[in-house]
């Protein structure tokens, strides 16, 4: 009786002060892009009323003025409240009805507190005020700081969605939790055990275990079974070569040995790196090695006059340095060179590009 009482719909709502004649919008972020659900453009009264269909598993949403975030999620809850100012939307808001929702706020301003810091410091690097040194050690403190907080929620609470939230905030664009971290790797996988018991049919979870999955088997170079899950594609990518067809790097990952790499044509090691590559290719793609490259030029043209010249699959991401697909492999620079197996599984991230034949040898 009460699960046919209870209210298939979620709702959202609240006030806005100082907003009249904007307008607000209720977004859902979905694993790779986000969706505009519905919008109003607010009055005197600032009051707002969203009712959606509830998700048939914890999901992610966002309202939206002026560039100005709030994100929130829709685990059980059916009906949250938010109060804000147009001034101070993405940061002085308060939240009621949701616990999750009031962990990630917590989480998000957490984040943004790590971007403002490390912009800072960058802004100091690039002025010659401080050494590389100095910069990285204070960058790591400033991950570090952010991942106090997060943590609270990651392994005290692992099956929360605000958990899941907490490991994939970025700073920069680059994830704060790496997927190649020993440390990481175990955050990673306290999340996805969790969400995979509660929610195994959820793409959330099947996502998240993945990720997980790969993560470790890059670490210890073995195939990781402890999660219980059935494995499912690698890190997966599809994005236009030089014809605009779309392709998968799932399509060159099985049976085949495959170096993926994160390039852009225009720096100045594209063409050494691209040299050494060549002659790997020309020795070892016969006996099974393919090379799936991915160009972050943000000049679209030289990306197609140099593709048109090389022998492998040469694709192209339009958001350049803020590729969602970089992120995901946690790329901090460039070049970024993973090789991945026949069995479709990252192994190994190149440090030396010099070395990158005897690894591919011993792959096949």
């Amino acid at each position: 009786m009460i699960a046919c009482q209870k209210n298939p719909e979620f709702v959202i709502k609240g006030i806005v002060a100082g907003a009249d004649g904007q307008t607000i919008y209720l977004e859902n972020i979905g694993l790779a892009s986000v969706e505009l659900m519905d919008s109003l453009k607010l009055n005197s009264s600032g009051q707002f009323n969203f009712k959606k269909p509830r998700p048939d598993y914890p999901d992610f949403y966002r309202l939206r003025l002026n560039n100005q975030l709030i994100n929130f999620a829709i685990d059980s809850t059916e009906i949250i409240t938010i109060t804000a100012d147009a001034g101070t939307f993405a940061t002085s808001y308060t939240v009621e009805g949701s616990i999750n929702s009031v962990a990630i706020k917590e989480i998000n301003l957490a984040q943004l507190d790590a971007n403002h810091e490390y912009r800072r410091l960058r802004t100091e690097f690039e002025a010659a005020n401080i050494s590389d040194s100095i910069f990285e050690q204070l960058t790591v403190n400033v991950i570090n700081e952010y991942k106090s907080v997060a943590l609270k929620y990651i392994y005290n609470q692992p099956m929360s969605p605000a958990a899941y939230f907490a490991l994939f905030q970025k700073i920069d664009g680059t994830l704060l939790f790496d997927l190649f971290d020993s440390t990481d790797s175990r955050a990673y996988g306290a999340v996805a055990t969790s969400f995979n018991q509660l929610f195994p049919q959820s793409p959330r979870a099947m996502h998240l275990s993945n990720l997980a999955l790969q993560s470790r088997k890059v670490i210890r170079s073995e195939r990781v079974t402890d999660l219980n899950v059935q494995e499912i594609d690698l890190l997966e990518m599809e994005l236009p070569d030089i014809s605009d067809k779309m392709i998968k790097l799932s399509d060159f990952s099985k049976g085949k040995v495959v170096i993926l790499n994160f390039t852009a044509y225009q720096t100045e090691f594209s063409p050494n790196l691209n040299m050494v590559l060549e002659n790997v290719y020309t020795r070892q793609h016969v006996k099974g090695l393919d090379i799936y490259q991915v160009s972050l030029d943000s000049d679209i043209h030289i990306y197609r006059n140099t593709a048109s010249k090389l022998p492998w699959t040469c694709v192209h991401d339009k958001e350049t340095i803020y590729s969602h697909f970089a992120a995901l492999y946690n790329v901090k620079q460039l070049p970024a060179v993973f090789l991945i197996d026949k069995n479709g599984i990252v192994v190994k991230r190149i440090e030396d590009i010099k070395t990158i034949e005897e690894d591919v040898i011993s792959l096949l």
